[in-house]
């Protein structure tokens, strides 16, 4: 089986650390992955989004133009978005900076404050990590601790910035019921 999600918010909120992070933690667990990046040229502000699809077989295409998750930091993000999302898809929103709710009915919504969570933990900028540790939770295609692996192979020679996003993302994966 093979699923795929797209990420989606504004350059600077760690769109793509999000998606890189969890596909070499699929990778880790010798499962088959695809990843394709995509941002705005000014980055920081622009638009940011990513795919990522992780199966058991061969994946014949990275494009996801209906996919099974979305996790979405941003209101333009939503409105891009949210209609590709198949039918009984579970779409994950940053609630903290989006205040409309989904037109879709036939979806499963998750709402997550990660940018208010971030904060409230001293780093706004974890907020990607609270949304990762939500998506984990929600769509269960990684262990948690192979994750955990990948960020502190990322962060590790930063101990602070490790610390801060290894709570960040138990907030998150703890804040999904």
């Amino acid at each position: 089986m093979i699923s795929k999600a797209i990420f989606a918010g504004f350059g600077g909120q760690g769109i793509l650390m999000m998606g890189h992070t969890l596909a070499y933690a699929a990778m880790n667990e010798d499962r088959q992955v695809t990843y394709l990046p995509s941002y705005g040229a000014e980055v920081r502000g622009g638009t940011a989004n990513c795919t990522i699809a992780i199966g058991d077989e061969d994946i014949a295409s990275p494009i996801a133009s209906t996919p099974d998750y979305l996790v979405l930091m941003n209101a333009p993000s939503l409105d891009r978005f949210q209609n590709c999302l198949r039918k009984g898809g579970g779409c994950l929103l940053n609630t903290s900076l989006i205040h409309e709710k989904s037109t879709r009915r036939d979806i499963k919504v998750y709402e997550v404050p990660a940018s208010q969570t971030a904060e409230d933990l001293g780093e706004i900028r974890a907020a990607n990590m609270v949304m990762l540790g939500a998506f984990l939770k929600v769509a269960d295609l990684v262990r948690p601790e192979t994750v955990l692996k990948v960020i502190e192979q990322t962060f590790g020679k930063k101990p602070g910035v490790l610390e801060i996003n290894r709570q960040a993302f138990w907030k998150g994966y703890h804040a999904v019921i």
